[in-house]
């Protein structure tokens, strides 16, 4: 019985050892999972890091490509720019000469090419003309009595020596009726020619050869010497440009320059030289005045707004494109590429803008590779791969 007791007690024993066993390898199986599992995530991990490290290198390694332009050279002009009007260069006003009147008649209108001498208005003339026929009947009456107080001074004289037939007293009176008869005739003569006159000025005629401007006169309109012009001639169908230039551009003008006119929603443009400049300053302005003589044409009409160019002289220049000048609160500036083609910072001044870029000032060296674009985003220092630029580009 004992036996039987202590082999229970053995197998028990066996079996809480066996139950141990297998507990103890579970855990070492799952220890060892646990520690394949950490060093696949661990390997993983460096196997990301190398590859970063190398994408890393990769790219610091490749420099970036910009393309690079020279400082370019040009012929450019010094232009000085005139703004004015269109005017004739001779404005002739031509009104009333005389007494005055009413309008009778009127024979052109503004725009009418007129000939020197040409009927323009006519006064009334029913008061004048009615003294000029009396004052002429009265000329030629004292006309007669002076050809008749001469022919009997004449008489006298014949016969004044004969016997005595007539004194000596006689003879002075009839040479005084004579000279005083001829004296008559002079005043009738004058009154005539001066009523004459004022009844020519009846007649308002061209001054000169040239073009109508305006008329500001009306039929049955009554007019007076001294009052407001009647018409504006263009002796001459003169044109010319009247504007204002900057004082310290006036004294690069010189008379005879060639200049360039526009008008306003014009695309052509007018020849024309530089007439006359103006000899005073307007103390008021800071401007001076200058005259461009223009050759005539229809579109160039008095009044018009006009501008003119006049080219002064001519330089060279540099000049980049528009895209490679920056600027911030340094100024203006442009990135350059160096002998070791690393990137560097040059300033510059930017003095005008021509249609292929701007013109900058002189500093920059001719032989400078001068990035063309894409400036803002490159570095100071930084290392690049310069292309130049294409002839399209």
């Amino acid at each position: 019985m004992m036996s039987a007791m202590t082999a229970r007690g053995i197998w028990s024993s066996i079996g809480s050892q066996s139950s141990r066993v297998r507990s103890h390898g579970r855990a070492v199986w799952i220890v060892i999972a646990v520690c394949i599992g950490l060093a696949a995530f661990l390997a993983l991990r460096i196997s990301e890091a190398i590859g970063t490290k190398q994408a890393n290198a990769t790219v610091k390694s490749a420099s970036p490509t910009v393309t690079v332009v020279p400082v370019g050279l040009s012929e450019l002009p010094t232009t000085i720019n005139i703004i004015g009007t269109i005017a004739a260069r001779y404005d002739v006003p031509i009104g009333v000469l005389g007494d005055g009147g009413r309008v009778a008649l009127i024979g052109v209108e503004a725009g009418d090419h007129v000939k020197r001498g040409q009927l323009l208005a006519r006064l009334d003339m029913s008061v004048l003309k009615p003294q000029v026929t009396s004052l002429a009947a009265a000329l030629d009456q004292a006309r007669a009595e002076a050809e008749l107080a001469d022919a009997e001074y004449q008489r006298a004289l014949k016969v004044g020596g004969s016997a005595g037939a007539l004194s000596t007293e006689e003879t002075e009176r009839r040479h005084s009726s004579a000279v005083t008869a001829a004296a008559k005739v002079k005043v009738a003569a004058a009154q005539l020619a001066e009523a004459q006159a004022r009844l020519d000025r009846t007649d308002i005629r061209a001054p000169a050869d040239g073009t109508i401007l305006t008329r500001s006169v009306e039929l049955g309109q009554s007019v007076e010497a001294g009052g407001p012009a009647l018409f504006r001639l263009a002796e001459g169908d003169e044109i010319e440009l009247r504007g204002e230039v900057a004082e310290q551009d006036l004294p690069t003008l010189k008379v005879g320059q060639a200049a360039e006119v526009r008008l306003t929603g014009l695309p052509q443009t007018f020849a024309g030289h530089v007439r006359l400049l103006g000899a005073v300053i307007d103390p008021q302005t800071r401007m001076g005045t200058v005259r461009i003589a223009l050759d005539p044409a229809p579109e160039l009409r008095p009044g018009a707004f006009a501008r003119a160019a006049v080219v002064v002289s001519k330089a060279s220049r540099s000049v980049l494109p528009q895209t490679a000048v920056l600027s911030d609160e340094q100024g203006s500036y442009v990135f350059v590429v160096d002998r070791d083609n690393k990137i560097a910072r040059h300033p510059v001044q930017v003095s005008g803008i021509v249609p292929n870029g701007v013109t900058i000032g002189p500093g920059l060296p001719s032989d400078a590779r001068v990035v063309a674009t894409a400036g803002p985003f490159l570095q100071i220092g930084e290392t690049v791969k310069p292309v130049p630029a294409t002839a399209g580009s």
